[in-house]
């Protein structure tokens, strides 16, 4: 398997991946905000037809398409705080009925589907260099504001009253998790990249009592769904995303019953 050249992209950039998302997933969940990642998904879409039609590099399509996405979600929030979940059906839905025009006028039908549940042998050279500087950025962002990010995640006015500055924290944050769907859409795929971001963190959460403790065992759980995920395709000839979330439903099944198991144990 490791004697392919695109095998081993793919790891690299799945092994990335895993780690990014996750840090990006416990910050979604704790908000309430995880459908956000969906609309994003499912919008990002629209720009990689845009970039088959156009004849420029999709994924760059995808992170256009994901930041605007991104940051109207955020505006119409702002707005209409009352409806917080109105901002993103109507993203989602303006992006779905974007994509599912332009994939008319998309050339080579095969190319559009692959973004739709993913494909390890299309990721380049290009791409695992974009992925590895992202990864940085997010690695290094998810450290250096480690406690703001908490701060965020629990409780805005706690936020506050640390002296975090929560626009520009909320600002990146939302950068960087445009950019991190748009890139997961090539090997997880669009319409699976949401459920990447979610199951990994809702697993943890199954059994872990802390932040800390839910996103290390994100971070862990994602790597292994991610690593057999990919395997399986490369196996089986299936599409990833649905390998990687299969893998994720599995794995919360069994610590979920795990779990039921240890607490009937204890009484």
């Amino acid at each position: 398997m490791l004697a392919y050249d695109f095998m081993r992209k793919a790891l690299i950039a799945g092994f990335m991946l895993s780690i990014m998302i996750p840090l990006i997933g416990v910050v979604m969940v704790n908000r309430k905000t995880s459908m956000v990642g969906d609309a994003l998904s499912h919008t990002s879409l629209a720009g990689v037809a845009v970039g088959l039609i156009m004849g420029f590099d999709p994924v760059i399509g995808a992170i256009i398409a994901c930041i605007v996405s991104a940051f109207s979600i955020e505006k119409i929030r702002k707005k209409f705080p009352q409806y917080g979940d109105m901002a993103t059906a109507v993203i989602m839905s303006t992006g779905l009925g974007l994509a599912a025009l332009l994939s008319n006028f998309a050339p080579g039908g095969n190319t559009f589907e692959s973004y739709l549940f993913g494909s390890i042998s299309s990721v380049t050279t290009i791409d695992l260099i974009n992925v590895g500087i992202v990864f940085i950025i997010v690695v290094a962002f998810s450290v250096i504001y480690y406690g703001a990010l908490l701060d965020i995640s629990i409780d805005l006015n706690l936020a506050r009253l640390s002296g975090v500055n929560i626009k520009l924290i909320n600002n990146v944050f939302t950068l960087l998790t445009a950019i991190t769907v748009a890139l997961a859409c090539k090997i997880v795929g669009a319409l699976l990249v949401a459920s990447l971001l979610v199951l990994p963190v809702a697993t943890s959460l199954l059994i872990c009592r802390s932040y800390k403790q839910t996103l290390k065992l994100s971070i862990i759980l994602g790597v292994i769904y991610m690593f057999f995920g990919i395997c399986m395709s490369y196996w089986f000839d299936v599409k990833p995303g649905g390998a990687i979330v299969i893998n994720a439903v599995i794995g919360m099944l069994i610590l979920f019953s795990l779990n039921k198991i240890k607490k009937r144990k204890r009484i």
